[in-house]
């Protein structure tokens, strides 16, 4: 199981953690690229706004990238299964490592906008289908623990992406191109490991009705001698579904038997991204640099915060214990706490010298919270909320409502920032005071309890109590 989920996370969520830290080195270098290239093809200097432009292009197109791949995840899924929407994912990863490779030698720059364009389907389709895979092959009384692989996977290419776009490595002007086609790695190492393990022993019987398929997957997961009861778990939600066919996101909308699920879903997607977790690296420089950290030292220090988020989502692996409603109630209402605390230490940093390392305990103390419950529990409840039918439909909707939240940040964070400077931190206590308060009201502890349990935990919801 534990190679199983390595195998799956190398080239899943870790490829959208190292493609969202691993554009910030390279930014000037970038420019200058840029402006190398409209000099020696139209004979002009590039107009700095369209640099601008030009530049908000290759680091915006990641997330339509990731919202189309989000779009067409769930299908890959029903189609190919599990495994082999992952395999195939890793074909598009490397046709994009190739494009942003070649883009510097050939003087394209298009070449680099179609590559990010790529990597953002393949990073869309991994945050889709890797959670819907390690969710359905993992044991019951594992699941908690096993989908929090997710979470580890996307931090550690986070914080590997931070390491390697250093500039003693990759993170150079001769070496950038190799930095942005670095994602070619993780993918041939998936296409490597991937093939020695089964597919979903869910998708082979409640999908395909391949039984002996599912039992011999069973038993490379769990065991030849503890398969029995999670397969008599996968036949009870096979009879109950009566052979029905996997449903299309707009079916889950107007299907009143998931209606809470996917309303909660949505809530704790939105949630997740406009938490104030970008606010909070957009603010970090700041802080480091009040807290008297000299500027070129500052790359190193932000390490701080990708060690931060890694080691919390590890610590997660715990929630198989604590219980995911605690995890994630817990880590909103620890975020509100930080959020209120930085609202007051921005507020006040030049009146005392000890305030801005109050600022700086913060953000750390922020991101350790996030990782605590939002950062990891969200992808795991996603799992757990729908039966199969419904399942690779809600990822993509909730892929879908992820990608479009990342974007609308984006545009209007900056916006939001001029304007209420460092009160905006107020918008997004509040929001995870909201979030905290519904999860509270309306989502029952999932730990230890099979699919079909957890829906009728819902049914009351859904139909009322009669």
């Amino acid at each position: 199981l534990f190679l199983a989920v390595c195998a799956v996370g190398i080239g899943g969520t870790f490829q959208y953690g190292y493609n969202v830290s691993i554009i910030n080195a390279p930014t000037q270098h970038i420019h200058k690229f840029l402006n190398e290239t409209w000099s020696s093809r139209y004979h002009k200097e590039l107009n700095p706004d369209l640099l601008t432009f030009l530049w908000s292009v290759i680091a915006s197109i990641f997330s339509l990238g990731g919202l189309c791949g989000a779009l067409i995840g769930g299908s890959m899924a029903i189609w190919l299964g599990r495994k082999g929407a992952l395999l195939m994912n890793n074909l598009i990863a490397i046709l994009a490592s190739i494009l942003m490779g070649i883009s510097f030698p050939t003087g394209l720059f298009e070449f680099l906008i179609a590559g990010r364009f790529l990597i953002g389907i393949n990073s869309g389709i991994g945050l889709c289908v890797q959670p819907l895979y390690i969710g359905e092959f993992a044991p019951k009384h594992l699941r908690g623990g096993l989908a929090m692989g997710t979470s580890i996977f996307l931090t550690g290419g986070i914080l590997t992406g931070q390491i390697i776009g250093l500039r003693e490595l990759l993170g150079g002007e001769k070496h950038w191109p190799l930095l942005l086609s670095s994602s070619c790695i993780p993918a041939l190492a998936q296409l490597l490991f991937l093939p020695w393990f089964p597919e979903s022993p869910r998708y082979l019987l409640i999908d395909r009705g391949d039984e002996l398929s599912c039992a011999k997957a069973l038993k490379r997961f769990h065991g030849s001698s503890e398969y029995r009861r999670e397969m008599e778990d996968i036949q009870r939600e096979c009879f109950a579904l009566e052979g029905e066919k996997p449903k299309k996101p707009w079916q889950l909308f107007t299907d009143r038997g998931v209606r809470w699920q996917l309303i909660t879903v949505i809530v704790m997607t939105m949630g997740q991204q406009l938490s104030g977790i970008n606010a909070i690296y957009f603010y970090a420089t700041y802080v480091f640099q009040q807290a008297g950290i000299l500027a070129e030292k500052i790359p190193y220090v932000t390490l701080g915060t990708g060690v931060c988020e890694c080691l919390t989502a590890l610590s997660c692996v715990r929630s198989n214990f604590v219980g995911r409603r605690y995890l994630i109630i817990g880590g909103y209402l620890l975020m509100t706490l930080w959020c209120t605390v930085l609202t007051f230490s921005l507020t006040y940093q030049e009146l005392y010298s000890w305030v801005p390392y109050m600022s700086m305990t913060c953000v750390f103390a922020f991101i350790l919270s996030f990782g605590l419950g939002p950062g990891g529990i969200t992808n795991t409840l996603t799992a757990e909320l729908f039966v199969q039918s419904s399942r690779p439909a809600a990822y993509m909707i909730a892929g879908t409502v992820s990608w479009i939240s990342f974007f609308t940040v984006g545009m209007l964070f900056p916006f939001i920032v001029n304007g209420l400077k460092q009160y905006c931190f107020v918008v997004f206590l509040l929001e995870c005071f909201f979030v905290a308060a519904f999860i509270f009201l309306i989502i029952p502890e999932t730990k230890n309890k099979s699919f079909l349990e957890i829906k009728k935990e819902f049914h009351k919801l859904n139909f009322g109590r009669n």
